[in-house]
């Protein structure tokens, strides 16, 4: 038995967990497949309005329904995925007034990250910010969205991780995970060229160790992101 997807997607096998994994250890087990679970509805392969059936799943993973309730019950508390009447839990649709929303708050995150990796610009990041940027920049170029997508969040997420702040990084993880799921179901692409000309200035900005214009440089890309989808609601 397969988790069931709405009519016209395709039916997808979930792994199961590795051999060597040790089913006793309740904790260890739900964890491996919430996160499974959520690279899967991040990544696309799980897409809104999937079911997301404990049996279905707990039969898949081969492992007892009590973890597989658990990891999709975080995945509920996360906003990735919610509880519908007589269907149970459905992978989340995000979008309308509730992105818009995401990218009011996304906005104040991403200025408040980007004026700490300022302040912690290391040449590594450097060069990975950089390898990022070329390869965004074909992307866009060929007009791919799917990977135009990857590689955005990608960017956003190394300047994040060198702001070395937990609560903000956890706060951005949470936003960016259900930003991800609105972006792969809209038409709306932001102007690919364009966001790799605006992260070109954040990664400018960044390297100038000057904070307050690497705050404004991100709070401007998603400024613009948050206006193109408030005039499309």
């Amino acid at each position: 038995m397969t988790p069931q997807v709405p009519s016209g997607s395709s039916a997808l096998t979930l792994p199961v967990l590795p051999p060597d994994t040790d089913l006793q250890t309740g904790e260890r087990v739900g964890e491996l497949i919430y996160r499974t679970l959520r690279d899967r509805i991040i990544s696309g392969e799980l897409r809104p309005g999937a079911r997301l059936s404990v049996p279905a799943l707990a039969e898949e993973f081969r492992v007892s329904r009590s973890p597989v309730r658990d990891a999709v019950i975080r995945l509920v508390q996360d906003d990735l995925a919610r509880e519908e009447m007589n269907r149970g839990a459905v992978v989340a649709r995000i979008e309308g007034e509730e992105l818009v929303s995401l990218y009011e708050a996304r906005e104040a995150l991403e200025w408040a990250v980007a004026r700490l990796a300022a302040e912690r610009y290391t040449p590594a990041l450097r060069r990975r910010l950089l390898a990022l940027l070329t390869e965004h920049r074909e992307v866009a170029e060929a007009g791919d969205f799917a990977r135009h997508i990857e590689l955005d969040a990608a960017f956003h997420r190394e300047i994040r991780q060198a702001a070395q702040s937990p609560v903000l990084i956890r706060m951005l993880d949470g936003v960016q995970g259900r930003v991800m799921i609105a972006m792969r179901s809209t038409s709306l692409t932001g102007g690919m060229v364009q966001a790799v000309a605006e992260h070109q200035a954040i990664f400018e900005a960044l390297g100038s160790g000057d904070p307050d214009a690497a705050g404004e440089a991100a709070r401007a890309h998603i400024r613009r992101l948050k206006e193109l989808l408030r005039a499309a609601c």
